[in-house]
């Protein structure tokens, strides 16, 4: 077994916990802000972006404890460490943006049949002050480590937060300009899409970790394809590609080589392919001789999408 170059996530795991605490600190100021000139306006699209903000808060804190959960070495019957509690808070994060579409929608619908005074001048003022709280702390989580699913979905909590506040200014302006209260409910399910658009890509993501799905953009068929093609190797099987979380893509495999091959120097061969070209630095990799008086099993190369390609041509010994 070899584990390479372990699991490197190119960002500063302080860095990104300072990153995320100051945008920590900038969304729950607004917050409270929010909330209450939410209420004397009687904006939903206010109260709106004000209930996803609080998601927002949540999400940063739940990867907080997440990247403190991953960082922590194996143990006992955790042979991975906790390395999947960014995975956990990545869909908690999902979860929670599906929840509050619904209910905004709901909301929003009622608002629409039946829309209440708004006072669309302090929306208009609170939404752009909004903006800039929220341009803010996008910023600041751009510079963290966005190929973690953790950060990310912490950073597509604030993303869509920066578009509530400014489909909110729209329709603070409609209001303030026309005296049509409904388009503060049209802004808030304009918003309420774009959270849903949000919390199905974090869901649809973490569970492809969870499945143990091969890493998006990378071809199990052709890695076993360049394996095969190594010089002695007539046959791998038993190919398994996953990620134990995100950016940290392990392999494990069955190699069978010539007779004539050195089984060792194979494997350290493959696994400077596998890192140098498909960057998988922890592999468990079985080689073995072939045995010459059995049939080898003609492999099948497969692709992410599960569609089979041509078979792999047996390697005769040389």
């Amino acid at each position: 077994m070899s584990e390479g170059r372990g699991h490197d996530h190119g960002v500063d795991a302080n860095a990104d916990k300072r990153y995320l605490g100051l945008a920590l600190t900038l969304i729950l100021g607004f917050m409270a802000v929010e909330v209450v000139v939410g209420v004397v306006a009687s904006s939903l699209a206010l109260i709106t972006d004000a209930g996803h903000m609080l998601t927002d808060a949540v999400a940063i804190v739940l990867a907080l404890v997440a990247l403190r959960l991953a960082v922590r070495p194996a143990r006992g019957s955790y042979t991975y460490g906790l390395k999947r509690a960014e995975i956990l808070s990545a869909q908690a994060n999902g979860i929670t943006l599906l929840l509050l579409v619904g209910y905004f929608t709901y909301e929003a619908i009622r608002r629409l049949v039946d829309p209440p005074d708004v006072e669309g001048g302090l929306v208009l003022v609170t939404a752009l002050v909004g903006i800039v709280v929220n341009l803010g702390a996008v910023m600041l989580l751009r510079r963290a480590n966005r190929r973690s699913l953790n950060v990310e979905g912490a950073f597509q909590h604030i993303l869509n937060d920066l578009y509530a506040f400014v489909g909110t200014a729209v329709a603070g302006g409609v209001v303030v300009l026309t005296g049509w209260t409904r388009a503060d409910a049209i802004a808030a399910l304009v918003v309420a899409c774009l959270m849903a658009k949000a919390g199905y890509g974090l869901i649809r993501e973490s569970g492809r970790v969870f499945l143990e799905a091969a890493p998006r953009g990378l071809d199990p068929g052709r890695v076993e394809a360049d394996l095969v093609a190594m010089p002695g190797v007539v046959g791998v099987h038993d190919l398994h590609v996953w990620e134990v979380t995100s950016g940290f893509p392990a392999l494990s495999a069955h190699v069978l080589v010539t007779p004539d091959r050195d089984c060792h120097e194979t494997r350290v061969a493959a696994e400077r392919v596998l890192g140098d070209r498909y960057g998988i630095a922890h592999t468990t990799l079985q080689v073995d001789h072939r045995d010459t008086r059995q049939a080898l099993p003609t492999p099948t190369l497969r692709t992410t999408g599960g569609t089979d390609r041509r078979p792999v041509p047996e390697r005769t010994p040389e």
